[in-house]
């Protein structure tokens, strides 16, 4: 027996087998089940989710032998029929191949004719948007009120294609793309029962690939058994898909950290000899960012059993959230202009070049500036002295008058001595610092911490780090720290430059340096938890509410109603 490709072998035979459009087979379910069957489907999505293996378990639903059901039996010779494509009463037509109105009107003409065998003639016409607009214009009266015996299955990639007019004559339904995860499991599934040892991290490469259609998975599989030795193993995928291995995108943001401009080109040389394609590196680069970027905000998103976690998670740590903008919007932008470059490694070279000189306060840049620019700020100040204004700011009423008088009074203040600070001078200073210092004074007092952490988080504009406050307990404050404890199950939250805006923002709040302290344990008493408590007791009060309700509970005993979970929600 010849050999028969994953993607048609382990075609679903019934719902309960297909894999991620739960919302098309409960609505498809419930409609068979209560016997309201529409006489024309729509069925949209991308390639490879499912149009035509949903509109085959339909038919099967509607001519099984057992009668109409969600559940065809599978067995017997109606479904073991359209299983092998060969039930005299099932049509199926590629309109991409029958376009024309004459190929449209044949196939209206003999809907007219009773079934042969089945209960419903059924007809699924695949790529509907490729039909001529005299193809669409001559089944719109068939479609809208076709003959009780006949339906119509339609299935398309591009929905903006179909006329309205066919539209609105059909119950369509949107398959969305399989998520990563569904594609892992159901090739996990697929492999284990075909004996084939497998390695996880190859699988979620599949899945990157596939980008959401299962049919290109299991085509893909197919090539990595074969590409494998039957084994699918994770340098075999890489090197069949052309993926760029993990290991030198790290080492080249760790290059990037520590502005090590010989180790970037050095890896680009590397990926350069094993011909490792610079745009698709741009493009796992700028995937790689994103994740660093979530394990950033919301660290509990990375899987705990993703191979990159722990190297994701320290260069959460490491890298600050504005460069890690920075170097994505770079990413973007190199892999959009590769194209133009001379060739793919100048544009790519170029990305990192350009990563490395927009990389805010490198650490050694930050040091050799410092050390060039100290001389500059000395100057700098001297000058500023020299220029200060030696009698306080004129008022704006009389600015000629008081700058006659300042030109005027000049030599004699002088007079004395060239190095002295003239007397008025001093006095006037002073009593600027004086007001400036009492103001400050006034402003503390008013703004005092009173010991309420959370109506504090409610004053601040935190942003990201509002993740990290919220998870904090107030052990102890004075009037220049703040102990704060942060839960063992968000330690990780304890990210530097999260500590170092919290700090910032308080102090600025508070008009004066307030320092932060951090521990890990307490009692968990935080916001977050308060918060979470809140939500819970009033979700608990609405549900006690419905299901206390005379006109509730009179609907149930009267009615069969149910109360559907999940669905009340606290005002």
């Amino acid at each position: 027996m010849s050999y028969q490709v994953l993607a048609r072998k382990w075609r679903p035979k019934s719902f309960e087998t297909l894999v991620g459009q739960d919302h098309v087979v409960r609505a498809l379910t419930n409609a068979l089940e209560q016997n309201r069957l529409h006489h024309a489907y729509l069925f949209t999505g991308t390639r490879g989710v499912g149009k035509t293996t949903l509109a085959r378990i339909l038919a099967k639903s509607l001519n099984c032998e057992a009668g109409i059901t969600a559940s065809p039996c599978g067995v017997c010779t109606t479904c073991m029929e359209i299983d092998k494509g060969r039930f005299i009463d099932l049509i199926e037509v590629d309109a991409a191949s029958n376009t024309q109105v004459d190929a449209m009107r044949d196939l209206l003409d003999s809907a007219q004719y009773a079934p042969t065998a089945g209960r419903f003639k059924v007809y699924i016409i695949d790529e509907v948007h490729m039909l001529s607009k005299s193809a669409f214009n001559a089944m719109l009266k068939t479609l809208e009120e076709p003959p009780a015996h006949v339906k119509f299955i339609l299935a398309t990639t591009d929905p903006q294609k179909v006329p309205v007019t066919v539209l609105s004559r059909c119950l369509q339904f949107n398959l969305r793309q399989m998520a990563g995860t569904s594609i892992i499991g159901h090739l996990q599934n697929i492999l284990g029962q075909e004996n084939i040892p497998y390695e996880p991290t190859a699988l979620h490469l599949i899945a990157r690939a596939a980008a959401g259609s299962m049919r290109d998975a299991l085509s893909l599989t197919d090539q990595a058994i074969a590409y494998g030795g039957q084994t699918v193993n994770e340098a075999e995928v890489r090197a069949m898909l052309g993926a760029i291995d993990q290991s030198y995108l790290y080492q080249l943001l760790n290059a990037l950290l520590v502005n090590d401009g010989a180790s970037l080109i050095a890896q680009a040389k590397i990926m350069e000899e094993r011909s490792l394609s610079f745009e698709a590196a741009l493009n796992d680069l700028a995937q790689l960012l994103h994740q660093v970027a979530m394990a950033q905000t919301v660290p509990d998103s990375v899987a705990d059993d993703l191979p990159e976690r722990e190297a994701l998670l320290n260069l959460a740590q490491k890298i600050q959230p504005e460069t890690l903008q920075l170097y994505y919007q770079i990413a973007l932008l190199g892999r959009r202009d590769i194209g133009l470059a001379p060739d793919e490694f100048a544009g790519f070279t170029m990305s990192l070049l350009r990563m490395l000189a927009f990389t805010p306060n490198a650490a050694g840049v930050q040091n050799d500036t410092s050390a060039q620019k100290a001389p500059v700020r000395q100057a700098s100040a001297l000058l500023a002295n020299a220029l200060k204004p030696q009698n306080v700011a004129p008022l704006p009423e009389e600015p000629l008058v008081l700058a006659q008088k300042n030109i005027t009074q000049q030599p004699t203040e002088y007079a004395a001595s060239d190095d002295s600070t003239p007397e008025n001078t001093e006095v006037t200073e002073a009593s600027t610092e004086n007001s400036v210092e009492n103001n400050t004074a006034k402003t503390n007092v008013s703004k005092q911490f009173n010991g309420n952490w959370r109506g504090l988080l409610d004053e601040l504009k935190l942003g990201l780090v509002r993740t990290l406050a919220q998870h904090c307990e107030l052990i102890s404050y004075d009037e220049n720290n703040i102990s704060l404890s942060v839960p063992e199950s968000q330690k990780h939250l304890l990210l530097p430059n999260y500590q170092e805006k919290l700090g910032s923002a308080i102090s600025q709040h508070f008009d004066k340096k307030i320092k932060l302290q951090f521990s890990v344990g307490g009692t968990g008493n935080t916001p977050a938890k308060q918060i979470s408590e809140e939500k819970a007791h009033a979700q608990a009060s609405a549900e006690s509410a419905i299901e206390d309700d005379s006109f509730v509970q009179a609907l149930i005993s009267d009615f069969g109603a149910s109360i559907i979970p999940n669905s009340i929600k606290p005002i």
